[in-house]
């Protein structure tokens, strides 16, 4: 009797797939053009388009629009990025879970950081962490907020501490401190040191601030109370990075925003200024982020599980920053 498999049947793609063309892919994904991927893969521009052209015959279907100035994935690209994420993920942690297999809590954690995060609560749990589990070791990685989910997402970070816009409804999320942002100027701002301002005395400055201080992304009251303060429409210069958001404002390029527990020494050091609003900042709240469906080693599991407890210990009083 004749097999049934065919060419694209899920049991041949799994027999015969290559991860070394999921790889590729993934790093295609996340490219500009064929020729940046060759880059970054240190292969030759042919051999990348060969790996895709073999992939998409593995597969049945085309994964990549490719044509002059466009390049982006397609509908069963979008779905094959996402699981191959998933896949790498799960092969980059193997080598982890088998070098924990001791007594003691020797494993890695590797936490994914939205720029700038204080937190007491946060700090508390590590040195508890390090105390009970001397030999685990820790990374933490800056990345803007929507990049840490990303890698947890695709499982290469133990867990993330960012901002949240739109939840993934794969991931768990649980509110870590509520942080209020305020307006500020620095020394060289016509403003700076003047007491007697108004809402109406920043209208029409100029402004600076994070990529996501729009209405659609995760700093939404911070782009409303910029807003109702009647800044100047556009803003000049942008970073994802809170300490290069600061050093603008200092440097007197605009008004920006930051958080008031975070901008609170420099005001005291004379380096910044706030301005109004002074009774209606933006809250926004930082959240942790992990994936249920990654299989943890032992020291990501205690850290994770000490975060949580703290957390659920800690009244949100006690976990708001002005």
């Amino acid at each position: 009797m004749k097999s049934m498999e065919t060419r694209h049947s899920p049991e041949r793609i799994m027999r015969e797939m290559d991860w070394n063309l999921l790889r590729s892919f993934v790093v295609l994904a996340q490219s500009r053009s064929v020729t940046d991927a060759a880059n970054r893969l240190r292969l030759t521009q042919p051999s990348v388009s060969t790996a895709l052209k073999r992939l998409e015959n593995r597969v049945g279907k085309r994964l990549i629009h490719r044509a002059p100035g466009r390049f982006e994935l397609t509908e069963a690209g979008e779905v094959l990025y996402r699981e191959a994420l998933d896949i790498q993920g799960a092969i980059l942690r193997l080598s982890t879970l088998m070098r924990d297999m001791t007594d003691e809590v020797t494993g890695h954690v590797r936490v994914s950081l939205a720029s700038h995060v204080i937190c007491p609560l946060f700090d508390q749990v590590l040195a508890a962490f390090h105390k009970e589990n001397p030999r685990a070791t820790l990374s933490i990685e800056v990345h803007s907020s929507a990049q840490a989910i990303e890698t947890v997402s695709a499982r290469s970070a133990s867990f993330a501490i960012c901002l949240v816009h739109k939840r993934n409804p794969r991931l768990e999320y649980l509110r870590l401190y509520r942080e209020f942002f305020g307006l500020f100027c620095g020394p060289p701002h016509p403003l700076f040191g003047r007491r007697d301002l108004s809402r109406a005395d920043l209208a029409g400055q100029s402004a600076v601030s994070f990529e996501t201080d729009r209405l659609q992304d995760a700093l939404k009251p911070v782009t409303l109370m910029r807003a109702q303060a009647e800044l100047g429409d556009q803003i000049i210069a942008t970073s994802s990075h809170l300490e290069e958001v600061r050093r603008m404002i200092v440097a007197g390029l605009g008004i920006g925003p930051l958080p008031l527990h975070v901008a609170a020494r420099d005001v005291r050091d004379g380096l910044l200024w706030q301005l109004p609003p002074y009774d209606q900042t933006a809250a926004v709240d930082v959240h942790v982020v992990w994936n249920p469906q990654a299989v943890l080693n032992r020291a990501e599991q205690a850290l994770l599980a000490g975060l949580r407890a703290g957390i659920e210990a800690t009244p949100i009083e006690e976990r708001t920053y002005r």
